[in-house]
Order: structure tokens, then C-alpha cells, then sequence
């Protein structure tokens, strides 16, 4: 399979990103610092998040870290901090963006290869996609009230509705760090595989969404976000109208057609 490293203007060694097919891969490049995020990394997230929307030649993003201690262990508390108050003492809010909550409004499914420490920014940013699977040692957990702060990144809003509430707040006000098999019970994570398998076990997810139709994977994504917290007469005739946008779709003929011809669909993206 043909690789592309993916050379942004300004992108540094810090957070890499490579391209392989349709899979794209994000990872975490700062090993000794427990792959913290800086202010600069969090700006690149961002682009590297509008470059995966935008290139239709990628289906899946695949996040990780690097080193087999941490996935991501939240800001670099003696860059990013400092300078969010600093921010902050102007005026300035953080992330005063609502589309840019680590990867919202990208259709494209994210997949998440936890490998070890996910802590902090770590677990808003795994929040913000799709599936996620952890090693056994990776611990999660919002410790920022601990340090008289609090995980602005979208923890308040997107946990509470990805797992039960009790649970939720557990995370949120004790601070406390949570194994990876109470996280698979918490329903954050899907679940967990030996460490030297969780790449594979990802990987393993993106092909086979890779294999189905692209138009109608990103619209069941769109589907489910954009539904999540309508009232049931508005969240179903959201879904009528996306449904009608992807049978008109060359790909939703080919679907049934290679079903009834006993061969494998040849999708279009069309």
C-alpha cells in the first residue's frame, strides 16, 4: 500500500502525520514529555483535522501515540497553561470555537489506538472519536480539578452524553484516574487488547469500514451527531432527509446491485 507523508506548512516533528491508502494516522510524537500537547500542537490538531475532512481520498483517521508509555497525557502543563491564563486575563476565551472541539464536525470516522497513559486533554481528545481501543495499562482521567482547573475541551458537554451521567461525574469531580477495564465498563472505550495488538485491532476496524460505502458511512456518522439531542419528531425527520440524500446516491444502486450479482460492491464515493 502506497504511503504519503503529509507535509503541512508548519507542521513539526511534534505531532506527525502520515497517509497510507485511505487511512490517515495522527500521532502523538513527544515520548519523553508523556506526548503532552503544546499550544502549537493544538493548533495543528486543528489543521490536520481540516485536512482529513477535506481529502476525499481518506476514509478513516487513526489516532495514536508515540512510544509504548502514553497515547496523550493532556497539555504540557508548563507551556499550555500558562499561557491559556494568560489568554484568558485578555479576554480571550478557550476554545471559543465550538466547531473545533478535537475533530467536531468531521463525518469521517476517527478511530482511537490508546497505548498507555490517556490523561487530561488525552481523554477529550479520544471523545471527539469514534472507536477506541486501549492496551491494558493505559489509564484515563480529568484531573484538572485537582489542579484548580477544569477540561474546557468539551468534557462537560460530549461525556455525560457518551456514558452514563453517575459515571460521568465520577470522572469529572474526583479527578481520579480510572483503569482500562473500567473504562470499557464506563463505555468509554470499546475494549481493550494486548498492547502489541492495538494497532492491528484498529487497523482491523478501518478496513472494514474502508470496505462499505463512504457516502454511507459518513452520513450515519452525520446522522447520529446531529440527531443526538433532538426531540424524537425533529431527530427522525433529520434522518428522513439525509436517508433520501444517500438512496439518490450512485453508490446506494451499486450496494443492492452487487448483493443480488453475489460480488463485492464497487463503491464510487458518488
Amino acid at each position: 500500500m502506497e504511503q504519503r507523508t503529509l507535509s503541512i506548512s508548519g507542521l513539526d516533528n511534534d505531532l506527525l502525520y502520515e497517509k497510507k491508502g485511505k487511512i490517515a494516522y495522527m500521532t502523538f510524537n513527544r515520548p519523553s514529555e508523556m506526548n503532552s500537547i503544546t499550544p502549537k500542537m493544538m493548533e495543528d490538531i486543528d489543521r490536520i483535522g481540516e485536512d482529513f475532512k477535506n481529502d476525499n481520498d481518506l476514509l478513516v483517521l487513526i489516532l495514536t501515540g508515540a512510544g509504548e508509555q502514553s497515547f496523550c497525557a493532556g497539555a504540557d502543563l508548563k507551556l499550555t497553561i500558562t499561557k491559556l491564563k494568560e489568554d484568558a486575563d485578555k479576554g480571550a476565551r478557550f476554545m471559543s470555537d465550538p466547531t473545533k472541539r478535537f475533530f467536531a464536525g468531521i463525518n469521517k470516522p476517527i478511530i482511537s489506538a490508546i497505548n498507555g497513559f490517556c490523561l487530561a486533554g488525552g481523554t477529550e481528545i479520544i471523545q471527539g472519536t469514534d472507536i477506541r481501543i486501549a492496551a491494558p495499562h493505559a489509564k484515563f482521567g480529568l484531573p484538572e480539578v485537582h489542579w484548580g482547573i477544569i477540561p474546557g475541551g468539551g468534557s462537560h458537554v460530549r461525556l455525560p452524553r457518551q456514558i452514563p451521567y453517575c459515571h460521568a461525574m465520577d470522572i469529572l469531580l474526583t479527578g481520579r484516574q480510572i483503569t482500562a477495564e473500567e473504562a470499557v465498563q464506563f463505555g468509554l472505550i470499546n475494549k481493550v487488547v494486548p498492547a502489541d495488538q492495538v494497532m492491528a485491532e484498529c487497523e482491523k476496524y478501518a478496513k472494514i469500514i474502508c470496505s462499505n460505502g463512504p457516502i454511507a458511512v459518513q452520513a450515519a456518522k452525520e446522522a447520529a451527531l446531529l440527531t443526538y439531542n433532538m426531540g424524537w419528531g425533529e431527530a427522525f425527520s433529520t434522518e428522513a432527509v439525509i436517508a433520501e440524500r444517500v438512496f439518490k446516491t450512485d453508490d446506494a444502486a451499486e450496494g443492492p446491485r452487487a448483493f443480488a450479482e453475489k460480488r463485492e460492491p464497487v463503491y464510487q464515493g458518488k
